[in-house]
């Protein structure tokens, strides 16, 4: 995944440097360096996913610039060909192409990248740092101040710590510079709806779907696919193994009791042909991971943490016992096409604005936890939900089409792929079941178990008290929120808020973030 670092400033100590620096060694394990830049510093430590060499180390350079990249440019051969007769590159890695295009366009270029990125550049003919971040916030990076008032940017909020008083999520689609944050793309804002029919739609779901899928499969490194049996990663798997001509790997997580999806999965691995693999989770696995996940993620929101157990520990299976390097999930769907709650929807204007909301926060929730489950075990996480195309396009849907009118939520893309017979129909119709409760709902269960354990109804509204910024509001939060703390004091506002239903809707004002507690839950978690 890889992990970069940056200061505007020379007078931090090098030895805290590189304690701050060396927090995230995880992300990218094979190759690490600080570089003095003017009156600053980059840093990048490496997972090498795209030109294994050392020629692919960073930070690259050229004339006076320099920049570190954590990201992966889609597309990026043909460019790099047409950039070779201007300009001398080294390697094969596709981030070596930044500073060319930053020559030939400036900031502009961050309009123009088909890519997943966060990046810290430094432009030596202006002495500057301009820093961004592509436009869902698939890529993470963190600012701050220092004491001296220069700015410090990093790739997980833990860099950051001890370095900066406060903590913030560097905003999505935004480059800094001068101090000052400039917008360059919204994904989450339309101007205009695409007025066709649900075939015309569909149609073009199939084609950036798969386009966005065939893009992710570019890598030197070996991939692999997480599958829970849901549509989502269902789909990513089914179209990925209909691309390649050998049979894509697989892995499923489920607990020993209950698994939900565990089923599932064996059902789509069998009908695509994948090498598939089951990881057995136990409830005295899941607790024993939940700090070392609050402190992976940098959060206490229930939902995020609950999904990460899971997603954590198969990751940690995959590293500890394959050559895996890079992972495809079924990420950003939800958002896109509605979860179980948005069937509450009032109207299609307020589908439309939750989706926009969605889309806007995603960098702190679901990318979130996708981003540091997968990274912290030193491997790569793609995305082709969050294909920008098909994003640009999902979300200029005339959401009255995007409503649950069939009784079957995200109906349009299921209805995208059904003549194309790659997934079985009970895969392609099954109702939705969220990620932590599929896993097995005793993992939830577990989870909340230990909290009623952990904390007396009046030591529950006594700690639950002191916190005036999204207060727990059940045990369970309060012991996320102590964890959290433990881990992160004082830099709570990182997360705007609790992901949760959008309680002004009818049926939608409850005290948990899952599905479960919905009345229109049915059959999603059998």
């Amino acid at each position: 995944m890889c992990s970069i670092f940056g200061l505007t400033s020379s007078r931090v100590p090098r030895d805290l440097i590189e304690t701050c620096f060396n927090r995230t060694i995880s992300r990218g394990p094979d190759m690490s360096r600080l570089e003095e830049i003017p009156d600053g510093i980059l840093g990048f430590h490496r997972l090498a996913i795209m030109g294994l060499n050392e020629k692919g180390m960073q930070p690259f350079h050229l004339g006076k610039d320099a920049v570190v990249c954590n990201g992966e440019l889609y597309g990026f051969r043909p460019l790099r060909e047409r950039l070779m007769e201007t300009y001398e590159l080294q390697g094969e890695s596709d981030c070596e192409i930044l500073l060319p295009l930053y020559h030939e366009y400036g900031v502009e270029m961050f309009k123009t990248l088909d890519a997943e990125f966060a990046l810290i550049l430094y432009d030596g003919e202006q002495n500057k740092v301009i820093a961004a971040r592509d436009p869902i916030g698939i890529r993470p990076l963190y600012y701050g101040r220092l004491e001296d008032g220069e700015w410090a940017f990093a790739s997980e909020p833990k860099n950051l710590m001890g370095l900066c008083e406060t903590i913030l999520p560097f905003p999505p689609g935004h480059y800094w510079v001068d101090g000052k944050f400039i917008p360059y793309a919204d994904p989450s804002h339309v101007d205009r709806f695409i007025m066709e029919n649900e075939d015309v739609v569909c149609r073009e779901l199939n084609r950036l779907l798969t386009e966005g899928v065939k893009k992710r499969l570019d890598a030197d490194a070996p991939i692999g696919f997480l599958l829970s049996g849901g549509l989502d990663s269902s789909l990513v798997c089914a179209i990925a193994q209909k691309l390649l001509p050998h049979p894509i790997r697989t892995f499923a997580i489920g607990m020993d009791i209950d698994a939900i999806d565990l089923k599932y999965a064996r059902i789509v691995a069998d009908y695509i042909g994948s090498e598939h693999t089951e990881v057995i989770i136990s409830e005295k696995d899941v607790l024993e991971a939940l700090p070392t996940v609050v402190e992976l993620l940098g959060t206490w929101d229930i939902t995020t943490i609950r999904a990460s157990i899971g997603m954590y520990l198969v990751c940690k299976w995959i590293h500890e016992n394959t050559d895996v390097r890079v992972l495809l999930t079924g990420e950003i769907s939800d958002e896109l096409f509605g979860y179980k709650y948005t069937d509450f929807a009032p109207s299609a204007a307020a589908f439309q604005e939750e989706a926009e909301k969605r889309i806007r926060e995603l960098h702190v929730y679901d990318v979130l936890r996708a981003d540091r489950c997968i990274s912290v075990n030193s491997l790569e996480a793609r995305v082709p939900f969050g294909d920008l195309a098909f994003v640009h396009h999902a979300m200029k849907i005339d959401p009255e089409l995007k409503m649950n009118n069939h009784n079957m939520g995200k109906y349009l893309i299921r209805k995208a792929f059904a003549e194309d017979k790659i997934l079985p129909d009970e895969i392609l119709w099954r109702q939705k079941a969220a990620f932590s409760d599929a896993v097995g709902h005793s993992m939830v269960n577990d989870l909340k178990a230990l909290a009623e354990r952990t904390y007396t109804d009046k030591e529950f509204e006594e700690k639950a008290a002191k916190y005036d910024y999204c207060p727990p509001f059940t045990k369970e939060s309060l012991l996320y929120r102590e964890l959290f703390e433990q881990y992160y004091p004082g830099q709570a506002r990182m997360i705007p808020d609790y992901w949760m239903p959008n309680r002004t809707w009818p049926g939608c004002n409850v005290d948990d973030p899952s599905a479960r507690v919905l009345s229109n839950y049915g059959d999603s978690g059998k």
